[in-house]
């Protein structure tokens, strides 16, 4: 998992409320379990039209923000059903932080487990943040995970909460795997002592 310690980018705004992960990625895309290429799918009933072309009106299909790696999002964000898929499409894509006043448990969950950061907001803020990232091209914002900070073009900031661990993981690239890799000494020196201990077993 790569390391999440300060994003700097376009900030997409995406004003729907109960944004669940059917719409993220819809269920035609779930056949795989590949992290890769899911990209594509991502929000593909808003982003195409009935042809197969572009949706000039979905918001990361506007040259502004095609290549957007936050996205500010309205309340409830990730509800549905609980397909790890849609971190993963989001990741392929390019989000690498999504900023609401929530989100579902699950989804939320599963962001930090793929190196997306979730920030949590109150409703003001990201009145706040609709403003920035409605400025398409100049709407740069400041993911600051060590600081807990999320800067504006204008150099305003506000602040976050983010669990200690969780933080950890992401500052450390750190995934279920790599949690475990990091103790690999001790499992390998607990495994040589148990034979050691127990040569029949």
């Amino acid at each position: 998992m790569d390391k999440f310690t300060t994003l700097t980018g376009v900030a997409a705004p995406l004003p729907l409320v109960n944004v669940d992960t059917d719409m993220i990625i819809p269920k035609q895309y779930l056949k795989t379990i590949k992290r890769t290429g899911l990209g594509k799918g991502l929000f593909s009933e808003l982003r195409y039209l009935e042809d197969g072309s572009d949706n000039p009106d979905f918001v990361l299909n506007k040259p502004a923000y095609r290549n957007a790696s936050i996205i500010v999002a309205g309340d409830n964000f990730g509800c549905g059903s609980s397909r790890e898929h849609a971190p993963w499409a989001l990741l392929d894509h390019g989000i690498r932080c999504v900023i609401s006043t929530s989100f579902a448990d699950i989804f939320y969950n599963n962001c930090f487990k793929n190196g997306i950061l979730p920030i949590k907001v109150t409703p003001e803020q990201l009145e706040a943040l609709f403003d920035d990232a409605s400025r398409g091209a100049n709407a740069v914002v400041t993911v600051d995970l060590e600081s807990q900070t999320v800067t504006g073009p204008d150099g305003g900031s506000i602040s976050f909460e983010v669990d200690p661990f969780r933080k950890h993981c992401l500052l450390n690239g750190l995934d279920d795997i790599g949690l475990t890799q990091v103790k690999a000494e001790k499992i390998h020196d607990y495994e040589a002592q148990l034979a050691a201990d127990r040569p029949w077993a």
